[in-house]
């Protein structure tokens, strides 16, 4: 019941271009590297910690912040020649990490996330608000360096690793 209901929730979510190429990898992410016609370079992993993935033949590769598109460009130039002629390299996110929401919802807790993601989405796949919720209260803490609180409206847009923090009203 559930499943269906996210589906349903991110039916009209899907990747645009213009996401995936701006998107930065991070820990937590599932990307898939894929090399046309070489199966044993085409491999699955999630970044780790460290920001890495482990990939045949180069190793451990720092992928966080890099766009998917510029990861092609680093595993492509680092195949070709010692291992590959002219290789063709493609990267897609399997799954991004996930976004947390906290505070007075239903269920609060870390959930997938899709691009397009707003915090009124994001408040319904936690279950709604509560009797006690300020829906005039909810603000979002962004991965990064500054990690402030920020008040956002209902169709503000959240990222990858954002939480959601939704206050009590206390009227």
């Amino acid at each position: 019941m559930i499943g269906a209901c996210l589906i349903l929730l991110f039916s009209g979510l899907a990747t645009g271009g213009d996401d995936l190429q701006s998107y930065r990898l991070s820990a937590g992410d599932k990307v898939r590297i894929a090399v046309f016609g070489e199966d044993d370079l085409t491999v699955t992993g999630q970044v780790s910690a460290r920001g890495t993935i482990s990939y045949p033949l180069l190793g451990e590769l720092k992928v966080t912040g890099l766009t998917p598109g510029e990861l092609e460009q680093l595993v492509t130039g680092r195949l070709r020649g010692p291992y590959l002629v002219d290789p063709r390299v493609s990267v897609s996110i399997e799954a991004y990490r996930e976004f947390f929401v906290m505070g007075q919802v239903n269920r609060p807790g870390s959930f997938p996330y899709l691009p397009g993601l707003t915090v009124r989405k994001a408040i319904s796949v936690a279950g709604g608000y509560t009797e006690r919720a300020s829906r005039s209260k909810v603000f979002v803490v962004s991965e990064g360096a500054a990690k402030q609180e920020r008040k956002v409206g209902q169709d503000d847009s959240i990222g990858p690793g954002d939480t959601v923090i939704v206050k009590e009203s206390f009227f």
